[in-house]
């Protein structure tokens, strides 16, 4: 026993030097675009881990979460920019500056708001399931990227097309995230600093899902994911359980979002398209529906891959004499990557342990 947890305790403490170090040994190779990379995949593990309450905990396909995301990243965008001060000008005789919310604020917001939007949108969907439910969240996932695509007119509130820039940075405890940090003769680059802030948030929403994931709440949404009927014939209240799976699921996307708009300092309607929700769901089936190892491991290869492939594309458009531009090649390879996981390892890369449900003949 105490063996076990001295080797966890090592494996663990490993794990974490290796994480803090990371990002400053790809940024002494003179690039950021590396450090970049981490930052955007940790932006998509957030995502991951909240689309795994609803699709992994509570068994219910989602197919436009990527909506509560726009809500959080347009909602700071909207409270962190001179936008709506340029555009009216009774906000603007109020907040001369624009308007610059704190950021800290306006994420339990942002939280707030896309939890509830989530309910909203689980509200019409409970008596629906698999396909069905898929086109519904579909829907409304395109219903809210066309919203913010068109809300330029009459009144001009999201920019349209044109999206929303000069987005706050984010300042922790005084330090601003989106400057350079001197420390004597080393300078950490904004992209660093923003990737120990993500990895703070991923290690909160990681505990967070475990934390779930081993309360009544989390074992009533398991029951739900493996027969509803039972689970309703056991007492359980799956109409309240279904929209707390929602909203809780939402708000991660809410949070996410906010971090997004200040990492770019400008969002517009094609950050949070339909594939966006389709790439996330497939990290989490990716990886193995509701374990969180696994959902974190399909985010990060998922978030990496088409960069990794920059390498592999490039020199295949040659030897096809540009016939195939090497866009269209790495979502090729992307996708037939996809294809001989799900054929090899049909229940993902790591999935969940069967904890005894299945006695070996």
């Amino acid at each position: 026993m105490m063996n076990t947890k001295m080797g966890k305790l090592i494996t663990f403490l490993i794990a974490a030097v290796a994480l803090l170090a990371l990002p400053l040994l790809l940024q002494a190779t003179g690039s950021n675009s590396w450090v970049r990379i981490l930052d955007i995949a940790l932006l998509y593990v957030l995502l991951a881990l909240g689309l795994n309450i609803v699709v992994g905990y509570a068994g219910l396909l989602d197919l436009g979460y990527i909506a509560f995301f726009a809500v959080g990243a347009y909602l700071f965008a909207l409270l962190g920019s001179p936008h709506l001060a340029d555009t009216f000008p009774a906000i603007k005789a109020a907040f001369p500056n624009g308007v610059h919310y704190n950021i800290w604020l306006v994420m339990l917001v942002a939280a707030a708001v896309a939890g509830v939007v989530g309910m909203i949108l689980g509200a019409p969907t409970l008596k629906l399931r698999g396909d069905y439910l898929a086109i519904i969240t579909l829907g409304f996932g395109e219903i809210i990227r066309i919203f913010m695509l068109n809300m330029d007119r009459p009144v001009n509130i999201t920019n349209g097309p044109k999206g929303i820039s000069q987005i706050d940075s984010i300042t922790v405890f005084g330090l601003d995230l989106g400057k350079r940090l001197e420390i004597g003769d080393y300078t950490l680059q904004p992209v660093t600093l923003y990737y120990y802030l993500f990895l703070f948030f991923v290690m909160l929403s990681v505990v967070i899902s475990y934390r779930l994931q081993d309360s009544r709440i989390g074992r009533a949404w398991m029951a739900i994911r493996e027969d509803e009927i039972a689970a309703k014939a056991m007492g359980l209240n799956t109409r309240n359980l279904k929209l707390l799976a929602f909203g809780m699921g939402a708000s991660f996307g809410g949070v996410s979002g906010v971090l997004f708009a200040s990492f770019q300092r400008f969002v517009s309607p094609e950050s949070f398209s339909l594939m966006e929700s389709v790439m996330v769901v497939a990290m989490v089936v990716l990886g193995g529906i509701g374990h969180i190892p696994g959902v974190v491991l399909g985010a990060l290869l998922l978030a990496g891959l088409p960069e990794l492939l920059r390498h592999v594309a490039t020199p295949l458009t040659q030897l096809t004499d540009g016939r195939l531009a090497p866009e269209i090649l790495r979502q090729l390879l992307i996708a037939l990557a996809m294809v001989v996981v799900m054929l090899v390892r049909p229940k993902g890369l790591w999935p969940a342990p069967e904890h005894g449900k299945s006695l070996s003949k």
